[in-house]
């Protein structure tokens, strides 16, 4: 999708997401979007180790009188 995307194009790209957001908000940007990397990577890696544990089947309490 992004394979054809050249060193000039990119520096546009960025030109732009500056002029939209601003100097400012960059860092704040960058940090959330950290951040939810983090979290996603950190939730990815804990379902995958819950996923190759195999759970014990419940007990099924019977009602046969």
């Amino acid at each position: 999708m992004f394979g054809n995307i050249r060193g000039g194009e990119i520096l546009i790209l960025l030109l732009i997401v500056l002029l939209l957001f601003g100097a400012r908000r960059l860092p704040d940007l960058a940090k959330g979007l950290g951040q939810s990397l983090r979290v996603f990577k950190k939730e990815v890696t804990t379902s995958g180790e819950d996923d190759a544990e195999p759970t014990p089947p419940a007990e099924s309490k019977s009602t046969d009188s």
